[in-house]
């Protein structure tokens, strides 16, 4: 059963993550934002991952502007469930996001009350009557109310069609493990956790996924940007990097160089080699950036660099 839901969903090899699009780290207009999406649906992309959490609800909103009038079953968007907006006003940005609105606060609710509600005004936000797939957003610590309330929720929802696929996004990999073996998720989304840099989930959830025919997405192939760009000051995993983490990303941009290589297209590459991979989601804020990293999918990476890489 799972396999073959999460097979009506898949949607091309690269998605497009909307969280800098709604601000992260820096405010992005609302016409860049437009001309971001246009270049990326241009390029062929069809596959947009959102969720309220960007920009207190900005880049569902973007996202639905951007969608309206086109053909509903010519695009696929995944949003994701946690986290209620509520009036009230942040003492600052929350998690690195700028430019959104200042009058909502975010609200963790794992409970199926909450989670009906929040794909609700999702569907407000993004003016539409359904969403292809809906995740449990960053449950780290509050599986029991996820597990409890928020799946059994999302299964209804699913039953009812008012989302085709259901599962879990984390910047981890255990717990999305637990996911697959003890629920019946269709799809996973990943973030950070397997890149030329860290491959935690190669060592049991990718196997586990393939196994039962869980959809994989991967998000974080850069890894905060260490791997688009390894110099002094680069972010790892929303940080900046240690030097012995800058180190290792430096060493692979070099062993890129000497095959005449961007370490880019190997990082957003990489992902991809896993059989049990569908896709990667790619944060970009303009359409400099996806017109990139279309381009880096396509550049051969012969096979001794994987090799060479995988030793690093």
């Amino acid at each position: 059963m799972t396999g073959s839901r999460w097979a009506t969903v898949r949607s091309g090899r690269l998605a497009v993550g909307t969280a800098p699009l709604a601000g992260l780290y820096e405010p992005v207009s609302a016409a860049a934002a437009a001309d971001t999406l246009e270049a990326a649906w241009a390029g062929g992309v069809r596959l947009f991952d959102t969720a309220p959490h960007y920009g207190a609800g900005l880049a569902e909103r973007r996202l639905g502007e951007f969608l309206r009038g086109r053909s509903r079953d010519g695009y696929t968007v995944v949003t994701k469930v946690g986290r209620l907006l509520v009036p009230g006003r942040a003492a600052h940005d929350e998690e690195g996001f700028v430019g959104g609105p200042s009058d909502l606060v975010r609200v963790r609710d794992y409970s199926a009350d909450g989670v009906r509600r929040s794909l609700e005004e999702s569907l407000t936000r993004l003016g539409l009557d359904r969403v292809d797939v809906a995740l449990i957003h960053d449950p780290d610590d509050h599986w029991d109310e996820a597990v409890a309330g928020a799946f059994p929720a999302l299964a209804r929802l699913r039953d009812e069609g008012v989302v085709r696929a259901i599962g879990a996004g984390m910047n981890q990999s255990a717990m999305l493990a637990r996911f697959v073996r003890e629920t019946d998720v269709d799809v996973v989304l990943v973030a950070g956790r397997y890149t030329l840099l860290d491959r935690e989930a190669a060592a049991e959830l990718l196997p586990l996924c393939a196994e039962r025919g869980v959809g994989v997405l991967v998000g974080g192939a850069f890894n905060s940007g260490i791997l688009a760009d390894p110099n002094p000051g680069a972010r790892f995993n929303y940080a900046p990097a240690d030097p012995a983490v800058l180190g290792r990303a430096r060493a692979m941009q070099r062993l890129c160089a000497a095959y005449g290589l961007p370490l880019a297209a190997a990082a957003l590459q990489f992902p991809l080699r896993h059989p049990a991979v569908s896709a990667v989601v790619a944060g970009v804020r303009s359409a400099a950036e996806i017109r990139e990293d279309l381009a880096l999918l396509e550049v051969p990476v012969p096979e001794e660099l994987w090799a060479a890489l995988n030793d690093l």
